[in-house]
Parts: structure tokens; sequence; C-alpha cells
């Protein structure tokens, strides 16, 4: 491709269905978002206009909806009936072939799978390994404030929700590498038409099946209190829990605790980073400090998943036929300053936090406790070591977009201690 020509440009395009008049078509790459060298979330905000209507179409990744706003994000998310769940991840090619169980399942049919996970990522469940997370983070974070520097991404965000989730599950940390790249060809699949980036996350699934099939069997009518001993022996309907059932479930385990905090504390650090105000105030209020992920989660959320139509509708004046697929960017739900007063300002004092950066509805992700307590923990114990820091001048963070986002080279530096 010439330099000169923009990724997009190379990207296949669907053809425009009859149903969708011309004026709600805008060429937008969630793969390769326009502007986001300067901030993931910023190239994000940049899209909606004055008088953007509710939902737009792209003609990129399969041909999609997109909703410009949080009103129109939650409401997608919370009404199965209309927004199935039928098919989640984007180009519809590459979501077809996404296996994970109960992501694809709506209501009734998805209860008892979400049971069985709520009773193993529940509060009180986390609330039991809140030292061995505390252990992580100290772990980490004494092993370079000596030096007065490190990349934030490359030596905790990558790391600690990792080195946490294998605890949890009992699994070795020397398989995280082949369990990461198959969480990022999953979230970030390679290729520039459907069917390459569908082959691309299908080999994503399949590798994580392939890894836990022995660990499944190993583990199936054995007692343990390990995540995964627990989920194989959970009961569905009364009944233990089928085996390719398992292998979703178990899969959906590893690619949730692999790939969403690793990426939310890199851009929350980078914030607080360049920030020092909102460091001192989390500092100096133990109490605000607990109090603060919420608005963390608000600030910068990193899932850009969707919903497929569940039958031809009307919504809000646009026509929709079954089968369109609608991605919902939490980023411009958690932004909608029609929403949250002036939101890209860390508030510690808002109430009335709105945002979509777990999700919605009955698929609103389980893992919420757990990411809850890495951040509030991550915090604690990076201010305890590492009281004021900054961005290393010069810094330039790598920005990628997906269905789940990311951000590399996260360079912080602080006194020497």
């Amino acid at each position: 491709m010439p330099e000169h020509v923009p990724e997009t440009m190379s990207r296949a395009r669907a053809p425009r269905p009859e149903h969708i008049p011309e004026q709600y078509v805008h060429e937008i790459d969630m793969y390769a978002l326009e502007g986001i060298e300067q901030g993931y979330h910023e190239a994000w905000k940049n899209i909606p206009k004055p008088d953007m209507p509710d939902l737009i179409w792209t003609p990129f990744t399969g041909g999609h909806w997109i909703a410009t706003n949080g009103d129109t994000v939650r409401e997608v998310y919370s009404d199965p009936t209309r927004f199935s769940s039928e098919v989640i991840f984007l180009p519809k090619e590459a979501g077809e072939k996404y296996e994970m169980v109960p992501t694809r399942m709506d209501p009734p049919e998805h209860t008892p799978y979400r049971k069985a996970l709520d009773k193993g990522l529940s509060l009180a469940q986390i609330r039991k390994v809140e030292s061995k997370v505390r252990e992580v983070a100290v772990d980490l974070i004494d092993s370079f404030v000596s030096r007065g520097e490190c990349d934030f991404s490359a030596e905790y965000a990558n790391v600690f929700p990792v080195r946490v989730f294998m605890a949890l599950a009992d699994l070795p940390e020397s398989d995280v590498p082949t369990l990461s790249r198959f969480a990022k060809m999953m979230t970030r699949p390679e290729g520039n038409t459907p069917e390459e980036m569908a082959k691309h996350l299908e080999e994503g699934n399949k590798g994580f099946f392939a890894y836990v099939e022995p660990i499944i069997q190993a583990r199936r009518g054995k007692e343990g209190e390990d995540l995964i001993t627990v989920m194989v022996n959970a009961e569905i309907n009364g009944e233990r829990i089928t085996h390719d059932k398992a292998l979703g479930l178990i899969s959906l385990l590893l690619l949730g605790g692999l790939d969403t905090v690793v990426n939310f504390l890199s851009f929350m650090m980078i914030h607080l980073a360049k920030n020092p105000q909102v460091v001192e105030e989390l500092r100096a209020d133990p109490l605000k400090l607990m109090r603060s992920a919420e608005e963390m989660f608000r600030r910068f959320p990193v899932v850009s998943e969707a919903r497929m139509v569940a039958k031809d509708q009307d919504f809000r004046g646009i026509e929709l036929k079954r089968g369109d697929m609608i991605l919902l960017p939490t980023a411009l739900h958690g932004l909608d300053d029609q929403l949250n007063d002036d939101p890209w300002r860390i508030n510690l004092e808002r109430r009335g936090i709105s945002h979509s950066t777990f999700g919605g509805g009955p698929h609103r992700c389980a893992g919420l406790h757990l990411a809850r307590m890495e951040v509030i923990v991550t915090i604690e114990e990076w201010l305890k070591r590492i009281p004021t820091f900054a961005m290393k001048p010069g810094a330039q963070p790598i920005y990628h977009s997906g269905i789940v986002a990311a951000v590399d080279n996260v360079p912080l530096i602080w006194s020497e201690r």
C-alpha cells in the first residue's frame, strides 16, 4: 500500500443495503479510527457531530450501524428482545465464529449460565482473594520503584491483572504469552476483509478451546476452590454443565481476565500522570480513593462490542432490519456531556455517574467486582510507594482500537527512592 494512502482505504467496503438512506453513511473504521494517534477516546469523541442521528452506518467491517451517543448505547444494551447477543463481535462474519458461553445467548437460555458465573465471581468470592491481589500489586511495584521509572503498560498493566487471574484459575503464569496472543486475535483480529478477520478470530477461539480442553477434563468431578473447578462442576438447570458449554464458559473467563483491565489501567495512569491535582486529591482522602473506581471506569471505557437487530423495527425514526449489526462504543456513553457534565474531567465528587463500561442489560460484565478491586488496589499501593509521578518527557503512547482498545508505550518517571 502506498504510504500516503490511509489504512482504511485498503479495507473492504460492504455495499449499502437498500433500507439505509445515503445520508446515514459515514466512513468509520472501528479498527483504524481516524486521529487515534491523539488518543483512543479522543478519536471516538471526534465522530459525533451536532444534529447527527442516533445511529449512523459505515461500510467498513462488513457494514454496520454505530450508536452515536450514550443514551442510544444504553438503550440497545438493555433490551435483548429488540437487540440480540446472537452476534456481538464485528465484522459479523467474525462474530459468527465466536463460540464463548454465554455471551451469544439471550434470556432465558442465558440465565442459568449467568448465575454460575455470578456465583464464581460474586463480591463475597472476590473479597476472599483481596490479599492475593494486593500481594501481586506490591510485588510488581517494588520490582521497579527504586529505578525511578518504568514502562507502566509493559511492566505493570500487562502483568498485574493477568497474574491475579491466573492465580484465581490455578493456571501457570508461563502460559500467559500464549493466552494473551489468543485474546488479541479475538479482540483486535487482523485482516482487510471480513473473511480474513473471521479466520483470525476463529483461530484465536480455537486456540482457547484447545488450551482449556485438557484442563476441563482434569478438573471435572474434582473438589477445589479455583475458578475453573467451580465452573466446570456447576449445574445448569439441575444438571452438570455439558462439555461443549464448559469449553465456551472457561474460555470466556480467560478472554475477559486477560484483555480488559489490562488495557484500562494504562489509560487511567496516563491521565493521572498528566493531572497531579487528581493524584493529590486521591492521596489526601482514602475514602475518596475507594470511591474513585466508578469515575475512572466512566472516564476510560475500552470496549466496543455490538448487538444484532432481533427483528424488523423502527428505532427512533430509523428503519432497522433483522440481522443488522449495531456497534456500541462505550466511550460515547461515559464521555457524553448530556449524561455526564464536563465528561473529560475526573470529578471525584461526581454523583449519578452514567456509563456502559461494563456493558448493560443481562450481559453486564460478571467480572466487575474483580475489576473494581484491581483498580482500587493499584491506586492504593502505587501511591503508597510513588506519591508523585509524571509521563517521561517526549513520551508518545501508541493507541489501538478494536473490540477492546489498547495502549502501549506508557513510560512513567518519579523521584528515585
